[in-house]
């Protein structure tokens, strides 16, 4: 089944994310809890044609940005333990496909983290699209996804005796993007 820009009222066209108005998030469990946390820094296109199963997107997050809420954990996290922000000072998702999965769609692609790139699948909804304030054309998404650190290289953990440790194993990621025609 083809799924027409024109239907879902986008204006084909490549589109550039805006931080402003995204955010790339991630939760992990740490200890009996759950730790959240964001990257500030990142950018992005994405190019969507009047079929948009074929619209691609690529995307470079800066590991520098990474933001816990607690600069401890947050230089820990940058630390080459576990992201090693001066060997990999980036992330970088590439897509490879989309595909419609009932109303919304599974979006494809190449997650790079460490230097390790692993495909991974991410549940995407489509918020809309529709003119801004200042006369530009926006578009807007949902993703999730959740990923094993251990299958990028990410092995450090701390054992608190029996099974127990310090850091799970999955990480959740959610995105929200907004982009504006270019």
């Amino acid at each position: 089944m083809t799924a027409l820009a024109s239907e879902l009222g986008i204006n084909p066209g490549t589109y550039n994310i805006d931080p402003a108005h995204s955010e790339v998030t991630f939760v992990i469990r740490h200890l009996m809890t759950k730790v959240r946390g964001s990257f500030t820094e990142f950018s992005g296109s994405l190019e969507i044609p009047e079929n948009v199963l074929e619209s691609t997107t690529s995307v470079e997050i800066q590991i520098k940005s990474i933001d816990t809420r607690n600069a401890d954990r947050d230089n820990h996290v940058r630390s080459a333990e576990i992201l090693d922000l001066d060997n990999h000072p980036t992330m970088r998702f590439v897509s490879t496909g989309i595909r419609e999965n009932g109303g919304d769609y599974l979006l494809d692609g190449d997650l790079t983290i460490r230097d390790v790139t692993r495909p991974v699948t991410l549940d995407l909804e489509f918020n809309g699209s529709g003119q801004d304030p200042w006369g530009g054309t926006r578009v807007g998404f949902s993703a999730t996804t959740s990923i094993s650190r251990k299958e990028y290289g990410i092995e450090f953990n701390v054992p608190l005796g029996g099974e127990k440790a310090l850091l799970g194993d999955n990480v959740d990621i959610q995105l929200e993007v907004q982009a504006s025609r270019a």
